[in-house]
C-alpha cells in the first residue's frame, strides 16, 4: 500500500504513465525487502496492544534496512541498463508512508483495546497520586496486565505546572479538590506514587480517602523493585508504619565511617529489634570485626542465618549480668567501640520483676562501662529510654539509673588520657519492635477484636527502627563524652487515634465491626511519654532533629556508693523485698513518682523501709 501510494504521488495519479513504468517490478521487490527486514529485526513478534516507543523504534530499523536493500537493487539495475529500477521519491515516499501506516496502526489497535478493557463494568474505579514518571507506568501496569482489575480514571497533581493536562488520556486534576473528585467520579482505590511526598501530605490524603471509604495503595521504593521493575503484586494497602514516621534524617555518613571503619564493634542485646537493626547499619561501614551478643539463642541464629555472607560477625550467647562471661569475651575480641542494647523494656512486666529490672538494666549496664574502662574501649554507647525521664516505673527509673552511672563515670575519667567515651541516646517507642504496639493491635484486628487501650487520653511518641539506630550511630560518632542524646520526635499521638486509624486501614467500621474497649492504666504507665525533665533544657548539635540534654549531673563516688547498696539488695532478695528494692531506686532518683504500681505507698509514707 505504501509502495502504490509513493508511485501514485510521484506519477500525480496519472494511470497510464504508472502502468508506462511497469510499477508491478517496483511494488514487488520493495514489498519483498520490507519482508526480509521484518524477518530480520522480528518487528511482528512485539504484542500489539502493548505497543510503546521501544516498538516503534524497531519498526524505525526495520525500514531502515528495507531501505538499504532497495537502494543496493536500485543500484545495480542502474549500473547495468543505465536506469533506475525504482524512482527515488517512491522509494522515500514508501518509507515514511510505511513507518506512519505501521506504528499508526499498532497504536490504533492498543488505544480501541484500552478503550474497551477500561470500560468493563466489573474494574475497580483507580486514582492515581502523582502524574510524574511513576505514575504513568502505574497506569501502563495497573491497566496493561491481563490480570489486572483496575481501570485508572484519573491523576491527581500538587503540581500546579502539571494540573489540567492529560496523559495517555486520563486528565489531571487539582489535588487540592481530592476530596470533590473522589466523589464525582466514585472512586473505589487510591494508588499513591509520588515518592517524594512528605508525611504529613501522605496523612492528610489518607484522612481524606479514609473519609470517603476509598482504600489507600502505594508502590515500594525504586530501589526494593524486584530485578529493577515494579510488579502489578508489589502494589499494596497503605501500612500504618508508613504514616507514623518522618522525613529521613540525613546523615554525618563521613563521621560515622570514621568511627567504625576497621574497629572491632560490640553490640549488646544484638538479637533484638534495635540491636539487630543496629548490626544490619553497622556493617555497612566496614568495621573489622561485629561482635554480637545476647542471650537469646533463638533470634541471634535468626541473625546469624541473615548475615552469614559476612565473615566479620562473631556470634556469642552470654548475659550482661554475668561479668565472668563478658569478660572472657572482651578478652578474646577486644571491641573498641560498643552499641548496648540489652535490656528489660517491658514496663508492667519490670513492675512486679523489680529485682531483674535492676540486675539487668543496671548492674549489667555497671559489668559492661566497668569493663569497657578496663579493657580501654573507644567509645560507650548506651541506648536509653523517654521513660527514663520523670519515671513513674521501676523500668524507666532502671534506665535513669543507668544513664546516671554512665554519665558519672564518664566524668570520673575524662581527664586521664586514652579513656573511654560514654555518651547515650534516648528515644520513644520503636514501630515495629517486639512487643510494640502495632503488631499487639493486628493480631487483636485479625481476630475480630475487642481492641484493648488503657486510656482515652495516653499518648506516645513514635519512631521507626531504622531511624532510632541511625540516631544512635549519629551520636556514637559525634559524642564528646557524658551526653545524653535527644531525638526530635515530632509531636506525640493518642494511641485511640491509631488504633482507629489501624481500623479504617483495614477496612472495617469502628462500632461496628470492632471495638475498641479502654482497661485502665498498666502498672508503671503513665499517660504522657516526656524526653526531658521540666528543669532541663536542651544544646543544639549539627543536626538539626538532634539535641543535648541538659540534666542534673552526680558524683561518681555518690553515686557508686548508691549503687553497691541496691546490688547488695538484689543479691540479698531472699532477705529483702521489691520494695526495699525499689526504694533505693527512689532515693537515687527522687523524681521517680510511681503510677498506677503498688509502689506508689513508697511515696506517701515516710516509713519506706
Amino acid at each position: 500500500m505504501s509502495t502504490i501510494l509513493g508511485y501514485l504521488l510521484r506519477f500525480n495519479f496519472d494511470l497510464i504513465a504508472l502502468l508506462r513504468h511497469e510499477f508491478f517490478y517496483g511494488v514487488s521487490i520493495n514489498s519483498f525487502s520490507v519482508l526480509i527486514s521484518v524477518v530480520l529485526t522480528k518487528s511482528y513478534a512485539g504484542i500489539v496492544r502493548y505497543t510503546g516507543i521501544g516498538d516503534g523504534v524497531r519498526l524505525l530499523k526495520t525500514l531502515l534496512i528495507s531501505l538499504l536493500i532497495v537502494s543496493v537493487i536500485n543500484l545495480l539495475h542502474f549500473a547495468n541498463f543505465g536506469k533506475n529500477l525504482i524512482p527515488y521519491s517512491v522509494i522515500l515516499i514508501s518509507f515514511l508512508a510505511a513507518f506512519l501506516f505501521l506504528f499508526q496502526y499498532r497504536l490504533l489497535i492498543k488505544n480501541i483495546f484500552s478503550y474497551y478493557s477500561r470500560n468493563i463494568t466489573n474494574k475497580a474505579k483507580v486514582a492515581i497520586f502523582g502524574a510524574g514518571r511513576l505514575g504513568m507506568m502505574t497506569k501502563q501496569l495497573m491497566e496493561g496486565d491481563d490480570q489486572s482489575n483496575f481501570r485508572v480514571l484519573a491523576f491527581f497533581e500538587d503540581d500546579a505546572r502539571k494540573q489540567g493536562k492529560v496523559i495517555d488520556g486520563t486528565a489531571i486534576f487539582n489535588s487540592a479538590n481530592l476530596e470533590y473528585y473522589l466523589k464525582d467520579l466514585d472512586i473505589e482505590k487510591l494508588v499513591i506514587t509520588d515518592q517524594g511526598i512528605s508525611f504529613e501530605r501522605k496523612n492528610e490524603i489518607v484522612d481524606i480517602c479514609l473519609k470517603e471509604d476509598v482504600k489507600v495503595l502505594s508502590i515500594p521504593n525504586v530501589k526494593d523493585w524486584v530485578h529493577g521493575e515494579l510488579s502489578l503484586k508489589q502494589i499494596k494497602e497503605v501500612k500504618i508504619e508508613e504514616l507514623l514516621g518522618r522525613e529521613s534524617i540525613q546523615l554525618d555518613n563521613l563521621a560515622i565511617r570514621d568511627a567504625l571503619n576497621g574497629k572491632r564493634v560490640c553490640i549488646t542485646g544484638a538479637a533484638g529489634s534495635i540491636g539487630s537493626e543496629l548490626a544490619r547499619q553497622a556493617i555497612q561501614y566496614k568495621p573489622s570485626t561485629l561482635i554480637l551478643i545476647d542471650q537469646a539463642e533463638s533470634p541471634l541464629y535468626e541473625l546469624q542465618r541473615e548475615l552469614d555472607s559476612n565473615a566479620s560477625c562473631t556470634m556469642y550467647v552470654g548475659d550482661i549480668t554475668d561479668r565472668k562471661r563478658i569478660e572472657s569475651i572482651f578478652k578474646k575480641e577486644t571491641p573498641e567501640v560498643i552499641f548496648h542494647a540489652a535490656a528489660y523494656k517491658h514496663v508492667p512486666l519490670m513492675e512486679s520483676n523489680a529485682v531483674e529490672a535492676v540486675t539487668t538494666n543496671v548492674l549489667g549496664t555497671k559489668n559492661l562501662a566497668d569493663l569497657a574502662v578496663e579493657f580501654k574501649v573507644e567509645r560507650f554507647v548506651m541506648i536509653s529510654t523517654d521513660k527514663a525521664v520523670n519515671p513513674t516505673s521501676v523500668m524507666g527509673c532502671s534506665k535513669r539509673i543507668a544513664e546516671i552511672y554512665v554519665q558519672s563515670l564518664n566524668n570520673e575519667l575524662k581527664d586521664k588520657i586514652g579513656s573511654t567515651t560514654f555518651v547515650t541516646t534516648r528515644f520513644g517507642n520503636v514501630l515495629g519492635s517486639n512487643g510494640s504496639v502495632i503488631p499487639f493491635f493486628k493480631r487483636q484486628i485479625s481476630k475480630g477484636g475487642p481492641i484493648t487501650v488503657t486510656h482515652p487520653e495516653i499518648t506516645r511518641y513514635f519512631m521507626t527502627i531504622t531511624e532510632a539506630c541511625q540516631l544512635v550511630l549519629e551520636a556514637g560518632a559525634m559524642g564528646k563524652g557524658g551526653e545524653i542524646f535527644i531525638f526530635d520526635m515530632g509531636k506525640s499521638m493518642r494511641i485511640v487515634d491509631l488504633a482507629r486509624k489501624m481500623v479504617r486501614l483495614s477496612g472495617l467500621e469502628l462500632g461496628r465491626d470492632i471495638e475498641i474497649v479502654f482497661t485502665g492504666l498498666r502498672q508503671g504507665e503513665k499517660l504522657f511519654e516526656e524526653l526531658l525533665l521540666d528543669k532541663e533544657n536542651t544544646i543544639p548539635t549539627h543536626h538539626h532533629k538532634i539535641m543535648i540534654a541538659q540534666v542534673s549531673e552526680y558524683s561518681f563516688e555518690e553515686v557508686n556508693k548508691n549503687l553497691e547498696n541496691l546490688e547488695r539488695a538484689t543479691n540479698d532478695y531472699e532477705h529483702s523485698s521489691s520494695y526495699e528494692i525499689v526504694a533505693l531506686m527512689k532515693a537515687i532518683v527522687p523524681e521517680f513518682k510511681s503510677n498506677s504500681s503498688i509502689f506508689e505507698v513508697l511515696d506517701t509514707s515516710k516509713k519506706a523501709l
